[in-house]
């Protein structure tokens, strides 16, 4: 399962930004005995550089003999194998060190594996991106997987890799040669330019080669490839999962891709304007006024989808207006605050989302029902509140954009905010913006594509996900013909890549539907998702398959998910 994540960067929560995918889930299909048929090698040639070498990794997990050593590795095209090294890992606990802000964390019970690192470069860049392999000294699975990143992270630190391999997957990551969740010296050169080779790599290129890389991996280990092999990203991990299946359609059989940041270079922007609407007006309401707003627009939409259980069903179907608050009063801090004219505003923008100065609609905005935590406020040194830039836009727009990483964006006006909006879509939707609806090789490879996005990601707007799907319909002939290889489920009350903030139950496996999809033809029409409630009750839900939305039958308890069922949603 996802490890939660509930710390705090720069004094605003970052649960919602960085998150591990569910690698550690076991699928439920059994595992593969023949490799997958629909599904071709991926087309780039090998380089001619000449294999760096370890002593061979020789033996069969299925016979239970096992050793590390002696790995050739042919570099991919246009890079250079700089270093091979495998070594053996007992069975026991694997400790992930603190990378910051995240603290460390220690995986128990994770079974013996050989670990293989592999450096690569690209001659007259001198990056340095490392792909790490870890492969189960026993009881493989016959599958691999690998596993994405967070924030401006590539890869995995080692949770998810130690997930995957409890779950019998060989595994693999990437750290494409760039840093950490949140450090982002990496993006200009020496000369203040952007870096577009390691920009290159952490958009695209280098999860390409560590699946060259980490497929030959395997194929040494064990002595035969993987039957099937299959992506698991969510947000950063996401957007890499949907690049996979644009421009390497013959990399993986199956791609489970959630919350994808895809619409990079516009959702990047995008989660600046909480800041940017408070710092424009003068007006920043306290997290409990946010808390306010939240729960009214809640209660007053939760009946829409038939049941009063706590959720919005459909969060752009809510027409809760924030000024019906106007001169209530809510509890902050021991203190008595009234509820302004300005604080409704602010709200009312910040749910309605980017516009230029004339009004045209730029983006979506925070979708009602979810966490205020991107509009963050704190005491001024003055007393008064100011707003806090959220972390991952503000390094974005200060270091890609601006080219200035100490850039103050609470300077920005509503004028220079559309502008950068623009200027993000014309230096790098080509480059990262992973957006193309045109899916036809990917479909043509066999592949499939599993996607599930929270209705209350408060990071990256769930309508974004769905504005791309409905691309992809309308380009490929289609909601009946793109279900064949490409489902969407949306989840009502989760947030960011199913976080602590969550209200709404989380899919328990999407990696075990998705391989059940794969290897045995069962298209998923549901996803099964649950929580605890704060009672400590559990809660189901079946999740529907977009654009089919879930209604209460009317009979029985609307915390199980037999009450309810999917239903062409009302327009």
């Amino acid at each position: 399962m996802k490890r939660l994540l509930a710390v705090l960067a720069a004094g605003v929560p970052l649960a919602a930004a960085l998150c591990l995918p569910v690698s550690a889930s076991a699928a439920t299909a059994p595992a593969a005995t023949a490799p997958a048929a629909t599904a071709p090698a991926a087309t780039a040639p090998a380089a001619t550089a000449p294999a760096a070498t370890v002593p061979p990794v020789s033996a069969s997990a299925a016979a239970g003999a096992f050793t590390c050593a002696d790995i050739s590795v042919k570099a991919p095209a246009g890079t250079t194998v700089g270093s091979v090294t495998a070594q053996r890992h007992e069975a026991g606990t694997v400790h992930v060190p603190a990378v910051p802000p995240l603290p460390a964390v220690d995986v128990p019970d994770v079974p013996a594996h050989c670990a293989v690192t592999v450096t690569l470069t690209h001659p007259g860049v001198d990056d340095h991106a490392k792909v790490q392999v870890w492969l189960p000294a026993q009881g493989w699975n016959g599958r691999f997987q690998a596993v994405g990143g967070s924030a401006f992270a590539a890869g995995d630190y080692g949770a998810a890799l130690a997930g995957a391999v409890k779950a019998g997957y060989a595994t693999a990551t990437t750290d494409a040669g760039v840093s950490t969740y949140l450090d982002t010296a990496w993006a200009l050169d020496d000369a203040g330019k952007v870096d577009t080779a390691l920009l290159k790599n952490f958009a695209d290129r280098s999860v390409h080669e560590m699946t060259l890389v980490a497929k030959q991996v395997v194929s040494a280990v064990y002595g035969k490839p993987a039957s099937y092999s299959y992506w698991n990203g969510c947000s950063t991990g996401g957007r890499q999962g949907y690049m996979e299946a644009q421009r390497h359609p013959g990399d993986y059989d199956g791609i489970l891709a959630t919350a994808p940041g895809i619409n990079w270079d516009e959702f990047e922007v995008a989660t600046l304007w909480p800041q940017v609407v408070m710092n424009q007006e003068k007006t920043y309401p306290a997290a409990c006024e946010f808390a306010l707003f939240n729960q009214a627009a809640v209660k007053a939409c939760d009946p829409l989808d038939g049941a009063r259980d706590g959720l919005v069903g459909d969060p752009a179907k809510c027409r809760f207006d924030p000024r019906a608050l106007i001169g209530k009063t809510v509890e902050c801090d021991g203190e008595q605050e009234t509820i302004t004219a300005a604080d409704a505003a602010v709200v009312r923008k910040i749910w309605d989302g980017p516009r230029t100065p004339s009004g045209k609609k730029l983006w979506s905005g925070i979708p009602v029902g979810a966490a205020f935590d991107l509009a963050a406020t704190k005491p001024g040194a003055d007393g008064q509140r100011v707003g806090q830039p959220f972390p991952v836009p503000a390094a974005w727009v200060a270091t890609w954009l601006e080219r200035q990483p100490s850039f103050d964006v609470s300077t920005i006006t509503y004028a220079e905010f559309a502008k950068l909006f623009a200027q993000s879509q014309a230096e790098y939707d080509k480059v990262i913006g992973t957006d193309d609806p045109d899916l036809s090789a990917f479909r043509r490879s066999g592949g499939k594509l599993l996607t599930w996005h929270g209705y209350a990601d408060q990071l990256i707007p769930t309508q974004g996900t769905v504005d791309y799907r409905e691309r992809v319909e309308r380009a490929m002939g289609g909601a009946h013909r793109v279900d064949d290889f490409y489902r969407l489920f949306l989840a009502p009350g989760v947030d960011h890549c199913g976080n602590t903030g969550s209200t709404g139950p989380v899919p328990t496996d999407a990696l075990g539907a998705l391989t059940a999809w794969v290897e045995q033809g069962k298209a998923p029409r549901t996803l099964s998702a649950a929580i605890k409630d704060s009672a400590g009750k559990t809660v189901t839900r079946e999740l529907c398959l977009y654009p089919s939305v879930s209604r209460y039958t009317g009979h029985g308890d609307v915390a199980d998910a037999a009450s309810h069922r999917c239903v062409q949603p009302r327009h």
